[in-house]
């Protein structure tokens, strides 16, 4: 066995909205085994579900039949999260809306508040296109 297998963890998710569930257990899961913050489950479960979800609903257009992987990883100074699927090219960090964030909750226009908020959560985020495949990373420090 791999030495630092208790320091990632991979899981490939299917295209749809039922997987959340699965995905949200592996966190915590990881999360405990490593002896890491309970705030990080909640901040990475929660940016993990804005961008699986914006894969199956926008980038797979709900169809069924496509994998979503992804990887934590820790070294204890950080822990990095990376989602590859291989919907059509698309970075949510340069793409998506800009969040209304003014006036009531009402009026405002719909879109873009999930992917602000995974920005301001994570010390890093980022996208590229590699092979056919969106990669987008998450990081934050430990601590």
């Amino acid at each position: 066995m791999d030495e630092n297998a208790a320091n990632r963890l991979e899981i490939v998710l299917r295209s749809e909205l039922s997987e959340l569930g699965r995905l949200a257990a592996g966190v915590e899961d990881f999360i405990a085994r490593n002896h890491l913050p309970p705030d990080l489950a909640f901040r990475f479960t929660l940016c993990l579900d804005e961008l699986v979800t914006n894969i199956v609903s926008h980038g797979h257009g709900g169809a069924g039949g496509h994998g979503i992987r992804v990887r934590l990883e820790t070294d204890g100074l950080e822990l990095r999260a990376e989602v590859e699927d291989d919907a059509d090219a698309f970075d949510p960090f340069a793409e998506a809306p800009s969040p209304d964030l003014g006036g009531d909750l009402e009026s405002r226009r719909v879109g873009g508040l999930g992917i602000f908020l995974v920005g301001k959560m994570m010390d890093r985020a980022s996208h590229r296109r590699e092979g056919g495949r969106n990669l987008t990373l998450l990081a934050k420090r430990i601590g």
